[in-house]
């Protein structure tokens, strides 16, 4: 079964992430949690436009995935879980648990660090919330996301079963938790004990800096529980809270060409953990 998984990752990866967005995007349309405030047509060429064009520097800058440097190190013997007699089983789950929270770290570090902020808050400057913001990043984040991500799979020796497990579920809640859909109360109280939900991750999302610096996580929300950073509802109610952060709020800011020069422009103002708790906007 791992042989068939690993041999078929292509196939598998962009069959989950098309077959996932269509599901998502049907979700939205179909009872969305809250109104638009800009149409698809002017947001989604944007936002797909940047997934092209990360997909495509990734594959120039990198000669191999993240499950194909991980089965390199298999072979040669690096990394802590290839030098422990750790059942296949629990390597395969605690790695993809680990390069989990390894991520929340890394949201964390982003958002704390102006100049990181400046790229990462591409992301945040989207004026609607829906299933394309959750791959909405500038590539230079990515960049530098998928240099730490080889760094950690290396250094903890992750099977690449593991990665691909992580890389999977980390594109399927990505999608998931950023998706503009409606989910009971009561169902979203109880899943959001074991996955970050639209409601729970919307509220990153908020122009109010001190919710902005909460809920770092994308896929497992117990790190957010764990470290302190989560926070439950928006102050202002999901109908109304704002989306986005103070700069870029024009349409003509939702342009592609206008994303990748966002973190040339203006000043970082505030950013997480620096203004945490103080009832303010960016």
């Amino acid at each position: 079964m791992s042989d068939f998984a690993l041999g078929n990752e292509p196939v598998i990866r962009l069959a989950c992430f098309f077959g996932i967005f269509a599901v998502m995007a049907l979700w939205e349309w179909r009872a969305p949690r809250r109104k638009r405030s800009f149409t698809r047509a002017l947001r989604w060429p944007s936002n797909v436009g940047i997934v092209v064009l990360n997909t495509i520097l990734l594959r120039i800058i990198f000669p191999t995935t993240a499950v194909g440097l991980a089965l390199a190190g298999e072979q040669s013997g690096w990394g802590l879980l290839n030098n422990f007699g750790i059942p296949f089983w629990l390597a395969v789950l605690g790695s993809a648990m680990f390069l989990d929270f390894a991520i929340y770290l890394q949201h964390v570090m982003f958002h704390a660090v102006p100049a990181l902020w400046r790229l990462h808050r591409m992301h945040h400057a989207d004026l609607d919330f829906d299933v394309t913001t959750g791959a909405r990043f500038h590539p230079v984040e990515i960049i530098l996301s998928m240099v730490i991500k080889f760094g950690v799979i290396v250094a903890l020796g992750a099977p690449a079963l593991g990665v691909l497990l992580f890389e999977v579920l980390l594109n399927a809640t990505a999608m998931f938790n950023h998706a503009n859909a409606r989910l009971p109360l009561k169902l979203d109280r109880v899943l959001r004990l074991f996955v970050v939900t639209p409601d729970m991750h919307r509220v990153h999302h908020s122009v109010l800096v001190d919710e902005t610096n909460s809920n770092f996580g994308f896929n497992l929300p117990w790190w957010d529980r764990l470290f302190g950073t989560y926070c439950a509802q928006p102050s202002k109610g999901h109908e109304k809270m704002r989306i986005g952060i103070g700069d870029f709020r024009a349409e003509r800011e939702l342009w592609l060409d206008r994303m990748l020069l966002q973190p040339l422009r203006h000043a970082t103002k505030a950013y997480a953990l620096d203004r945490r708790g103080k009832d303010a906007e960016h």
